[in-house]
């Protein structure tokens, strides 16, 4: 059988530490807008001054209703992408919104080129992606940060900490 259809795919040897991560963002109250679009141009412009080792950053659209956006990205490798993530403006996104969601949801998953796959789901009524089928469970404990739940050892802390997250003993 002959096909009309032009295959190709990549050579992804010169990236062997690539890692792809999902992200995305629910409206989840008519506050949410609001939210989705005060961080859609932030992160669009902090994608453009093309951070080290970002390779490649794609907006996706999940759903209008409920108003469901997200984006694509492609890292050279996870130190690039954790240093971004422990940088301003990231650092300051995430604490903020931590605090309060904003009548949103967050969810993100990273996918490693050498193995390992991590996840989280923030204030979303409704499992998607890898939490569809895969049990879920509190992102507390040894599932705080994304190292753990990757099992890898990224050297490094989460942006913010479960104790400053949640308080601690005393609190």
């Amino acid at each position: 059988m002959r096909t009309q259809v032009e295959r190709r795919t990549v050579n992804l040897s010169g990236y062997p530490d690539l890692v792809v991560i999902y992200l995305g963002m629910r409206v989840n109250r008519i506050a949410g807008i609001k939210t989705l679009l005060g961080f859609g141009p932030k992160i669009s412009s902090s994608a453009a001054a093309q951070p080290e080792g970002l390779l490649r950053h794609e907006t996706v659209f999940y759903s209008l209703f409920p108003m469901h956006v997200g984006m694509r990205q492609y890292w050279r490798d996870a130190s690039s992408l954790l240093a971004w993530t422990r940088s301003d403006p990231h650092r300051q996104w995430w604490q903020t919104f931590l605090k309060d969601s904003g009548g949103t949801g967050f969810w993100h998953e990273t996918y490693f080129r050498r193995g390992g796959i991590e996840a989280v789901y923030d204030d979303l009524p409704a499992n998607i992606g890898l939490a569809a089928f895969a049990p879920v469970v509190p992102a507390r404990g040894p599932m705080f940060g994304a190292a753990a739940r990757a099992e890898k050892d990224f050297g490094e802390r989460p942006v913010l900490s479960e104790e400053d997250l949640y308080g601690g003993p005393d609190t």
